[in-house]
């Protein structure tokens, strides 16, 4: 349960909020992120003391305090660790932050936290446990809002981790970025890997094809999830799809999909800071797998709990079992 509403409010929250409070064209900066981090920690190390203050015996002496923050403040720097990696290795957005003061900060903060969540432990306030199949019912909605917003917060985060880019295009089709109903023609500089930019709201799942020098007709490569946002004032751009070719030259670009009036353009591949880079190539499946983890964790935790419980004690067992050879 934990880590799961960690993961929520530490990576897809601040992407969709930033998303939805800023213009399409601004970036978001790593300390805007970081700042839902920082809050999110002492919250979080409060509850672990407060836990661990009622499971281990209220008692109001200095070395049981010590007790709970340390604790307390171990389990919150190992789920500061994991934001402050998914930050700096996974989704790199836009600016530099100061990751030791970060990790220093967040200990202090952490501490506190536990300091206040001991107290809570004391006073026995405490939140009533799911019982029954409620824990099932919680893991099942987090594994499906996973799911939901897995996709999303790969897309985010690879915006958020592009570096600068400018379109600058080789040739189109469609409309807006060729002659309509013909195929595009392409003027490409080099060997290498291009990439199909739809422009506007054209779909994100065209079937295009690529002919030319020393290729024959080939289909283009979609991308699972379009990072998007790319472009001016004038005109948005993403990123939907790829191809390569083994030498510069002049190329034919057709694409097809629902919408006839659609325009694509072809352009340089994107650069994407980070794991999230390659995550956009990965199969829908395995991204919703991905996002449905948390909840699956607390479907098992669940179970597993349920099964503890269930046991008798191994003394009761004995008991029993003395009785019946009586």
């Amino acid at each position: 349960m934990w880590l799961a509403a960690w993961i929520a409010m530490t990576v897809p929250a601040p992407l969709v909020f930033f998303e939805g409070s800023h213009r399409w064209e601004e970036h978001q900066n790593v300390s805007t992120a970081l700042w839902w981090t920082m809050g999110a920690l002492p919250v979080l190390a409060a509850v672990v003391a407060a836990r661990w203050t009622r499971y281990t015996g209220r008692r109001r002496t200095c070395s049981a305090l010590l007790a709970a923050t340390v604790a307390a403040t171990l389990i919150s720097g190992v789920f500061l660790g994991l934001s402050v990696a998914v930050y700096r290795w996974v989704i790199p957005l836009d600016g530099a932050a100061d990751w030791w003061g970060v990790l220093s900060t967040g200990v202090l903060l952490a501490a506190g936290g536990a300091a206040v969540g001991h107290l809570i432990g004391l006073a026995g306030v405490r939140p009533g446990r799911p019982a029954g199949r409620h824990g099932y019912l919680i893991g099942g909605a987090v594994a499906v809002l996973g799911v939901l917003f897995a996709q999303l917060a790969v897309q985010l985060g690879a915006e958020g981790s592009t570096s600068q880019y400018d379109v600058i295009g080789y040739g189109g089709v469609g409309p807006n970025a060729g002659v309509p109903g013909e195929p595009g023609t392409l003027r490409l500089p080099a060997a290498g890997r291009y990439a199909i930019l739809a422009v506007g709201p054209a779909p994100r799942n065209p079937d295009c094809r690529v002919a030319g020098v020393g290729l024959a007709d080939r289909s283009a490569e979609l991308v699972t999830i379009p990072p998007g946002d790319y472009g001016s004032d004038a005109a948005s751009y993403a990123w939907v799809a790829w191809f390569d070719v083994p030498d510069s030259g002049t190329y034919s670009l057709t694409c097809r999909s629902y919408d006839e009036a659609a325009s694509y353009l072809v352009g340089e591949v994107p650069h994407i800071k980070g794991a999230v880079g390659a995550l956009i190539h990965w199969p829908s499946a395995a991204i919703w797998l991905l996002g449905a983890v948390p909840g699956l964790l607390i479907i098992a935790a669940r179970y597993a709990n349920r099964r503890k419980l269930a046991e008798p004690p191994t003394g009761s067992r004995r008991t029993a079992t003395g009785a019946r050879s009586r």
